[in-house]
């Protein structure tokens, strides 16, 4: 007999980031990993991130993506899109069980597990928003983060407080606005000779600009579409990034981190990790932001105390283990069910 096959609804493009994408395939893998099969239905923008970093994974770009989800044969589905509601999720699932990937908690969900890894979430802010029924699977320890995070957990954290010698920029693969561009150039004049790692997606659009830097600033190294995001996160001493999903993996090697929020939803994770001593957070939209950043990266730089309490009280957080903790409620929903 074989696995459940399961179906993964993601949104994903340049207004949207490729966020949904990378936590969505980090559990279609751990639920493949326990004998299930996945299919992706998604915009068309999702087949550049797919191609980049699952390319053997089942997929179906759709311009409309409920329509088409509809006409797949499955036997559970997940969400990881905020444009659809309990409405939506009801008609495609047909009556199948449902997991849905959140952290807006601003609308009603057809869920029979929401996954929510803020980690300021509580189980009242879905109150009235579920079923009464439905598990909530909420905090970090449910994150979804690809195992190689967790396979270089601890000698990562072996290192922290060291004196800075590679401070990593990753922004979002979509690179919304081109944020990265801003960000590097605040970090430019204050770098002295460290090395920058800076990550980027295929189609970003600072990375024409940033190629044009680094061939005459030797300090800056860009990584696209890299498949070695563990690595450089680990090896990293200071990291830059948006209070999105990759949270969580600069969480499983403490990395010592400032939050640059981009967005309105990402106000409360950021500020939910800054009051648990787990990051520094600069907020892009406020008019003092250029100050702001630039006092968190000094403090960063200088003070090996701040960092060693940043590693250790942001490992607190997140073991790294939570996509295998999510695939098996789902699974055991499945099984439930009597698929």
């Amino acid at each position: 007999m074989t696995g459940p096959r399961i179906l993964f609804v993601v949104d994903g493009g340049p207004s949207v980031g490729g966020g949904h994408v990378m936590r969505s395939l980090t559990l279609a893998k751990a639920l493949e990993a326990q004998g299930a099969e996945t299919l992706f239905v998604g915009p068309p923008a999702i087949a550049a991130i797919l191609d980049a970093f699952a390319p053997g994974a089942a997929r179906i770009p759709a311009a409309d993506v409920g329509a088409t989800a509809m006409g797949e044969t499955f036997d559970a589905v997940v969400f990881d899109h905020y444009g659809l509601s309990e409405p939506d999720h009801r008609a495609i699932a047909q009556g199948r069980p449902v997991l849905v990937i959140d952290d807006l908690a601003d609308r009603p969900l057809g869920a029979d597990l929401v996954l929510d890894s803020g980690p300021g979430r509580k189980a009242q802010d879905y109150l009235g928003l579920t079923p009464e029924t439905a598990r909530l699977l909420l905090g970090p320890e449910f994150a979804p983060v690809r195992p190689e995070f967790a396979a270089l957990r601890e000698p990562a954290l072996a290192w922290r407080g060291e004196p800075v010698q590679r401070i990593l920029v990753a922004m979002g693969l979509t690179d919304v606005g081109g944020v990265t561009s801003r960000i590097v150039e605040r970090i430019r004049p204050r770098a002295q000779d460290l090395g920058l790692d800076i990550v980027l997606g295929s189609a970003a659009p600072s990375l024409p600009g940033l190629t044009k830097v680094a061939r005459r600033d030797s300090r800056l190294a860009l990584h696209v579409d890299t498949p070695h995001m563990a690595r450089l996160t680990a090896e990293a001493d200071i990291g830059i990034g948006a209070p999105g999903s990759s949270t969580w993996e600069r969480c499983v090697v403490g990395l010592p981190s400032v939050l640059v929020i981009l967005a309105d939803n990402q106000q409360p994770a950021a500020r939910a990790m800054a009051e648990r001593g787990a990051a520094l957070v600069a907020d892009l939209a406020d008019p003092t932001f250029d100050a702001a950043f630039d006092r968190a990266l000094t403090r960063l730089l200088r003070d090996a105390e701040l960092r060693r309490e940043l590693a250790r009280r942001s490992a607190e957080l997140c073991d790294g283990l939570g996509a295998g903790r999510a695939a098996q409620a789902l699974l055991a929903l499945i099984a439930g069910r009597g698929r």
